[in-house]
Order: structure tokens, then sequence, then C-alpha cells
């Protein structure tokens, strides 16, 4: 079924109202309340919603209100002429006195409107990519350098890194709906500035440590604590800067660009980290990154993204507003619930599992170095080939798009040569790259833009739920059942969890604009 476009996403007024008499969501006990539970990052670092969430602890998906969930019919979005915000029914607002909230966008240009400029020609887009360009860049020498760090230490187990890792991921989980309710509140540049100090000085400390061999596990876990606040704060904001600066028209393009130039990054930062590594120490790749936030905070400055003044509320309002709007999109929360399997299961993978297979069987760090390598190579032709595609049903295509990320995890359990799990990596970099572009275009065309970091907090919050807890978990199960039977669960779960993801018919059935597909 078809989700119409709501056309307030691109007005400069920032009020939207649900429906009155919209159904509340799916029933208690369904697997929306798997996605009110809680990618390390979106992702994402990711790289991107659920799947910069899994790229991320790859990165993660990735960051992801009207009508019934399966009813068939989901009205768009109305417009309030209240200026009350966002609500049901009547759409009183809650509280008084102005809050910043973001400017809409451009608008897209009309049918038959000569065609848009170039995205390089605009500053902002261009500063924006070079940020996030240079941040992943140092992300692909600690994606490696992390787990090798933790590993090379005087006493080292699985359980620490695991540890290590939860920690990270936690704050992620914690936070990330404190993060959206402040991005649809400040400015978004401002609060991605501070996100990536924050993020400095944690690999800065992280680097120290293990440079000077004094590295406590305890310390360790709290610089792991800022990481992953920092990651909370800036997922939703960088969710919603896209519609700020794009015309509507051109967000699936601008998506595909940002992720051709972070994932051509992420394999020039994982081909340098192994050599990194092997040759200078994990402290030196650790430094690097911290060193990447700090270009890209000076970058983001640049942007300087104004803000437009809507109805204020409280902190639970902002949060249960957001929340109306996710859970009365079936479309969202069942992708969510399988994203929530899916970067658990990459986490365990990339984070712990894989490591360990890499240093007992396959070579130890340029191995591991090598296998990620190719994953980021896939997600620079996934994104390369995301530019241009067009599809009637992006989620459908989505979806399914997600099978061949079990496959390296199910070579992985077979013991399988390295080029055979280079070559599996590729294909799932390339796929889960196309999953990004669509995911993030759907949800910037259907969420109105003044919610849209709330509701993307809430994509992120779900795609995180298990991440920790696959973390923390991965190292002693491998060390109870073996390290092949650990990776073989996690193919399994992530194949089951997507033909759960296709039971839904929205997913199935929601189609793009005619002028996009």
């Amino acid at each position: 079924m078809a989700l119409p476009s709501d056309p307030s996403r691109t007005t400069a007024d920032p009020t939207v109202q649900s429906p009155a008499g919209a159904a509340s969501g799916p029933p208690a006990g369904s697997a929306a309340g798997a996605a009110s539970g809680p990618p390390a990052g979106s992702a994402a670092e990711s790289p991107a919603g659920p799947v910069a969430a899994a790229a991320a602890v790859s990165g993660a998906v990735g960051v992801p209100a009207s009508g019934a969930a399966g009813s068939g019919t989901i009205p768009a979005p109305t417009r309030s002429d209240s200026g009350a915000g966002f609500g049901t029914g009547s759409g009183a607002g809650s509280g008084t006195g102005p809050t910043p909230v973001p400017t809409p966008g451009p608008p897209a240009a009309p049918p038959g409107a000569a065609p848009l400029p170039s995205l390089w020609r605009d500053r902002r887009f261009v500063l924006l990519a070079s940020a996030r360009t240079i941040s992943v860049l140092g992300n692909g020498f600690a994606r490696v350098a992390l787990a090798f760090a933790v590993l090379s230490l005087p006493g080292a187990t699985p359980g620490r890194l695991s540890l290590v890792l939860a920690c990270q991921a936690l704050p992620q989980l914690v936070l990330i709906l404190v993060g959206g309710v402040i991005a649809d509140r400040m400015s978004r540049s401002r609060l991605m500035m501070i996100s990536d100090c924050l993020g400095a000085a944690a690999y800065g400390g992280l680097a120290a440590m293990v440079l000077t061999g004094h590295a406590p596990l305890t310390a360790m876990c709290l610089l792991a604590v800022v990481a992953g606040t920092a990651s909370a704060l800036f997922a939703p904001a960088m969710s919603g800067v896209v519609p700020q600066i794009v015309p509507a028209a051109q967000f699936q393009q601008a998506n595909a660009l940002l992720r051709v130039g972070m994932n051509g990054s992420m394999v020039l930062g994982l081909a340098l980290s192994g050599v990194t590594v092997a040759t200078f120490g994990a402290g030196w790749a650790l430094a690097l990154n911290a060193a990447s936030f700090v270009v890209s905070a000076g970058l983001i400055r640049g942007l300087r993204l104004t803000t437009a003044v809507r109805a204020a509320s409280s902190g639970w309002a902002d949060l249960r507003d957001g929340w109306k709007e996710f859970i009365s999109r079936q479309w969202l929360w069942a992708v969510v619930c399988q994203a929530a399997v899916m970067v658990a299961a990459v986490a365990s993978t990339s984070g712990v599992l894989g490591p360990l297979e890499a240093k007992e069987h396959l070579g130890g760090a340029g191995a591991w170095s090598a296998i990620v390598a190719a994953q980021a190579v896939g997600t620079v032709a996934g994104a390369s080939f995301a530019v241009r595609i067009r599809v009637r049903r992006p989620l459908l295509v989505a979806v399914v798009a997600i099978f061949p990320v079990a496959v390296p995890m199910a070579l992985l359990a077979a013991h399988a040569p390295v080029w055979v799990i280079c070559l599996a990596m590729f294909c799932s970099g390339l796929s889960t790259d196309v999953f990004g572009a669509l995911w993030e275009t759907t949800m910037q065309r259907e969420i109105p833009e003044a919610v849209l970091s709330r509701v993307s907090s809430y994509d992120w919050f779900g795609s995180l739920a298990l991440a920790p807890l696959g973390l923390l978990v991965a190292g002693p199960i491998a060390a109870a059942v073996g390290t092949r039977a650990a990776l073989a669960g996690c193919a399994g779960a992530t194949v089951l969890a997507t033909f759960g993801a296709l039971l839904s018919p929205q997913v199935r059935t929601l189609r793009a604009p005619v002028e996009d597909g």
C-alpha cells in the first residue's frame, strides 16, 4: 500500500498534526513492543538508521501518524493552523513560549521545473559531505584498532572485549531518545559539533592509555561510554540535516552521495588500519580517529543551520509525540524490529566473533582488516548504484537486500578461505548500502521534518535494542559453545528476522512517488 507523501514537510510552517482518531498502532504484545525497547553507529557509524547502526558496529540502521497498523490505509499528517505543535485529536499544544525547531529545507521542484543544480555546488552539502568523509576515515582505523587494542592487553579475554564494546553501545541505547529531542529543539549542526568534540576526547583518551601502556579496564569502559554518548547525540541530528539543506527531489541522491564519500573513506581507513596496527600499534590508529573528529567538528561548524520557532513543550511531551509518529506507521516499526536482530548479529560478529575467528584461524589483524575492507568496498559500489536506482517499492527492495548479510557469518562459521569471505562481505556491503539509501530516503520523504530527529531516534533506539546484549554475551557464548556455533546462530537469526519484516503488508506494498520512481 502506498504511503502518501506529506506536503507540509517542505513548507515554512513546522507545526504538523496527526489526523484525529488515528489508531494508536499495533496491539500490546505485538512486534512493536520489541521496537520500543532499545547499531554502535547508526550507524551505522555508521555509516547509517538501521544500516548506519550495523555499519557502525560494523556504524547503524542505519537512523530509522496515521492510520491503524495493517489497516491498509495510512493518511498523511495534516497541517495544524493552531501552531500548537504535534499531537492527535484537536492538536492542542502543551506549554507556551518559543522553542527552536529546524527550519524546513528547500521545497521540492514542481513538475516540469528546470533541472535542480548539482549538489556539489551547494556549500553546505560539500561541508557536510567532507565532515562525514573525514570522520568515517578515522572510524575505519578505529574499527580494527579498538578490538585488537583490547585483545593485546595483558590478561585480555573475549569477555573483556565484549564488556568494552557493550559500554560503548549501552549509552546509544539509553541516550538516543534524548538525542532526538535535543536535535529537534536546537541547531542540529551545533549538536553534531558537540558530539564530535566528545568523540575526539574519548578516542584521544583511549589512544593515550594504549600508547603509554597503562590501560585499566575501568578507564577504557568509561571512555567507551563517552564515545557511545557522542554517537547517541550525533545520529538523530544527522538524520534530520539532509532535509534542511537539500530539496526533497534530491533526498535519495544526497543520501547516496554522502554514502559514496563515507564508504570510500572507510575503505581507505580499513586498508591502512591493519598496516598501522601491525607497524605502529593500535594506539596510533585510535589517535588518528580522534584527530578526524576534530576536523569534522570544524567543518560542521560552517553549516550554521538556522532554526525556526515552534510551541514549547516538555521533554516527555516531545518523546510522546515522536512515539505517536513512530508507532502509527507499521512499515517503520516492522523494519526496526528486523534491524534490532540484524544489528545485534552484526555487532556480535564484527565486534567479537569475527576478530576471534580471525585471530584463531585466519591469520590475525591483517586478514580481518582485509575482510572488513572488502565489505567497505561493497558499500562504495552499493552507494554508487543507489545514486541512480529507482524502484517503485523501496522498502520491499531494501528489506530483501538484507539477506546477503547472513552469508559472511555462515562462511566464517564454516572456516571458509579468506578470499571467499571477502567476496561475501563485498556483496553484503553492496546490499546493505542499497538498503540504507532507500531507508533514509523513505524516512525523510514520509516523516514530517520538524519531528524527524525524534522519529529517527526511535528508529535508532529500536535498531540498537539488542546490540549491547549481543556484544555482552557473544564472548561468553563463544567460550561455551564455540565460535563456529555462535556465528551460525547469528546467520540464522538474521535470516529469520528478515522473513519476519516481509510479513508486513506495508513493507511489501509501500510505493515511492512517481517522480522519484
